[in-house]
């Protein structure tokens, strides 16, 4: 039996976090358009803006990060099977087999897979996530490990380093606390 999480509620919704040094923050509001989900992010210290587009069932399909304009300067989509590839239409080979993305700049990303996967208490699940490097518009295929340890507590092991983070998630699948990165306000 899967773990259920509550509903966004239909008139959307709207997190807020901060920065654990407290010199960073970012909102970000969840719209339902279009059968799905979009979420807009505003990362403060980053100074970056990201458009995530996410079906009904929590799988990225679009992603567009802003930097210093109107027009992104990354632009990725996805077939929902793992294929992925750019505004220019040009397939990234590198990052087929991604069903997730990952922002470091946010704890946000760690929903995706959280709602997506939707595991029981103790299950674990072996993914690989396409993160994305804010400054380089670096974006490489990274296995990582998403284990839900109790309710509310879940783990991201990095599959290479064995680096692993613990954090809360509210009713939502929504990070509350990330321990020396960001908290809820």
């Amino acid at each position: 039996m899967a773990t259920a999480m509550t509903a966004f509620p239909a008139d959307g919704y709207t997190a807020r976090w901060q920065t654990w040094d407290g010199d960073g923050d970012e909102t970000v509001t969840l719209r339902w358009e279009n059968e799905g989900w979009t979420a807009i992010g505003e990362v403060g210290r980053e100074a970056v803006s990201y458009v995530l587009r996410i079906t009904s069932t929590w799988s990225v399909s679009q992603f567009l990060l802003f930097r210093d304009g109107d027009q992104p300067d990354l632009w990725l989509g996805t077939d929902g099977a793992g294929r992925w590839g750019e505004v220019n239409g040009a397939h990234r080979e590198d990052l087929d087999g991604c069903h997730d993305l990952d922002l470091h700049v946010t704890p946000f990303t760690n929903s995706l897979p959280i709602r997506r996967l939707q595991l029981d208490v103790g299950d674990t699940a072996q993914i690989v996530t396409a993160v994305v490097d804010v400054e380089t518009l670096g974006v490489i295929p990274v296995q990582q490990h998403y284990t839900h340890v109790e309710p509310g507590l879940w783990r991201k092991t990095h599959a290479k380093t064995g680096v692993s983070v613990d954090f809360r998630v509210d009713e939502y699948g929504l990070v509350h606390d990330e321990p020396g990165l960001f908290r809820r306000v």
